[in-house]
């Protein structure tokens, strides 16, 4: 048999194609040809990319022809073959010469080159090492674990960088979630004009915990661990299982020292900023005699109180500063709960002295302290007078509404109350969760937070944890916190008009919106549920009624308190 060239049969085999095609597209055999995008005729349509088995199939079930899906499933056939699952129907068949598909070849394959031998690589001989004594911390360290590995390993300055550095500590958490309906269950809270972010937040929230343990005598500062130390504990962490590290944290220091350790690791504080921070408050504390540390202006001292030789680089100091500038401006200035009264026109000289401390970075090293020192002595002067104005029903002195601004103390508070679940499994309470709420109540004090106010925070927290995770335990937890709320009618008028004065201003839709205190924390709730109970059928499935019943609760719940 005569071999021809293979590019005759794909040239014999491309014209085939195109007269069958044409024939079939210009004849009566389709009823209507759908162009694909970017297309006006046949001239625009590449006919050697659209799949014949599709054109044939449209033109024996009188179906309208996609060529746009034609082209697909060209494409698709080139990886997978194409399979007709419609029963048995009439086969078409395109061959050009029926003798070229006969059997393979019987020509012999072409030659293997023969390959060149290898070159022998002879090793060099092994020079016997001293043998060194190993730790025996070290030696039962698993291979990928040891120092003798070949890949390169921590140097101490590194391990001192990993866990000081407070630039590189970016929240994990979120990447660990299911983030959905992000925008369903936001809060109903105005955004921060100074641009205060969660970390923010997070590390003010940590020192506000220091202060409020520092109230009752529980405050010591830990001595900071050895270069030596460190690295041994690092690699300790590094060899440790999941089971391991869940054990591990029931072996902790008892009372409030050890709840303190916890809380700085679920709000991922670093060892020098819990250190810097006690030390601060502690050092605000001298000559204040009678004074508690939870009614300080606690940005404020700790400006006056932690200098720059306390950072490890210019970087993380300029942020902290720019931290404690940013939360005094929000608690004090841009949401005021208590009226300003005379002092109204102190807020253009508060915001120029947090500008000059800022700009005072910018000088020379003598001229820079000499600035910041005058500006944070005025700004002590102008600050307390701003915090220690009375409300309704308060004693002067008695008070320090730093955090001024009801929706700034939500926030705070509701970082705080993230720290009760499982930093391994967040869909899980950690065990210390009743000891870790009861010492967040001695934050109430500073932030103005109430019962009813504390049930509503946690089980919005509960509530976004739940959709996060999908933890239908945490379900119940959420509307037994919700129960807990008082109705209206059960509410103290005290309470009512405390609750009321709760009110805030909402950019939404081009327009600006009110919303109440409940409003702002249960509507969201309330909205993703109507959301997912308008398809009931999709979300809560036959094998799914507790999530029904839940759902259903959640609703009634919420709405009796939104009303």
């Amino acid at each position: 048999m005569d071999e021809e060239n293979p590019v005759e049969l794909l040239q014999r085999y491309r014209r085939d194609r195109h007269v069958l095609l044409n024939y079939i597209l210009s004849g009566n055999l389709i009823k209507k040809v759908v162009m694909p995008p970017g297309a006006i005729s046949l001239d625009d349509v590449d006919i050697d990319q659209v799949s014949v088995d599709y054109v044939l199939n449209c033109a024996k079930k009188g179906d309208p022809l996609d060529l746009g899906d034609a082209i697909r499933l060209y494409h698709d056939s080139l990886d997978y073959p194409y399979v007709d699952n419609t029963g048995d129907v009439e086969g078409f068949y395109l061959l050009t010469r029926p003798e070229y598909s006969g059997s393979a070849p019987t020509r012999e394959p072409p030659p293997v080159p023969a390959a060149a031998p290898l070159p022998v690589v002879v090793p060099p001989p092994v020079v016997e090492q001293p043998q060194i004594a190993v730790p025996s911390s070290v030696a039962n360290l698993p291979k990928s674990l040891s120092l003798d590995s070949p890949t390169e390993e921590l140097t101490i300055d590194d391990i001192e960088d990993f866990e000081d550095d407070e630039g590189e500590f970016d929240s994990r958490r979120a990447s660990r979630r299911h983030q959905t309906d992000a925008n369903d269950i936001s809060l109903r809270l105005p955004l921060f004009e100074t641009g205060i972010t969660d970390d923010d937040l997070r590390e003010t929230a940590y020192e506000i915990l220091v202060a409020a343990a520092g109230a009752s005598g529980g405050l010591i500062v830990p001595k900071k661990e050895k270069k030596k130390e460190k690295r041994h504990r690092l690699m300790r962490k590094l060899g440790r299982s999941k089971s391991e590290s869940a054990e591990s944290q029931t072996h902790r220091q008892p009372g409030l020292v050890g709840l303190l350790e916890i809380l700085r690791a679920q709000l991922e504080i670093t060892e020098s900023m819990d250190i810097r921070t006690r030390q601060g408050l502690l050092n605000a504390m001298v000559g204040k005699v009678g004074k508690r540390m939870d009614n300080l202006l606690i940005p404020l001292e700790l400006l006056c109180c932690i200098s720059r030789a306390e950072f490890s680089d210019m970087k993380a100091y300029l942020r902290w500063q720019k931290r404690q500038l940013n939360m005094l401006e929000e608690g004090l200035i841009n949401h005021p709960v208590v009226g300003f009264g005379e002092l109204g026109r102190k807020v253009n000289e508060l915001r120029n002295l947090f500008r000059k401390i800022e700009e005072s970075e910018s000088l020379s090293p003598s001229a820079a302290e000499v600035q910041r020192t005058e500006c944070l002595r005025s700004l002590r002067e102008v600050a307390t007078s701003f915090s220690e104005r009375p409300a309704r029903g308060d004693l002067t002195g008695e008070v320090c509404h730093w955090a001024d601004g009801y929706h700034l103390n939500a926030a705070l508070y509701e970082k705080m109350l993230g720290s009760v679940f499982d930093t391994l499994d967040e869909g899980k309470l950690t065990e210390e969760v009743e000891e870790i709420l009861e010492l967040l109540k001695s934050t109430w004090r500073i932030l103005g937070i109430t019962e009813t106010i504390h049930d509503t925070c946690y089980a919005w927290v509960l509530f976004r944890q739940f959709v996060f995770t999908g933890e239908q335990g945490l379900l119940k937890v959420v509307i037994e916190h919700l129960r807990k709320i008082p109705l209206k009618e059960q509410r103290g008028p005290q309470e009512r008009l405390h609750l009321k004065s709760l009110r805030s201003s909402v950019d939404a839709d081009d327009s600006c919106q009110d919303f109440t205190f409940f409003q702002s924390f249960l509507s969201p709730v309330q909205k993703w549920v109507d959301k997912k109970l308008n398809d009931y059928h999709l979300h809560f499935s036959e094998s799914f009624n507790p999530g029904l019943d839940g759902g259903m609760m959640l609703c009634s719940v919420s709405q009796m308190n939104l009303l």
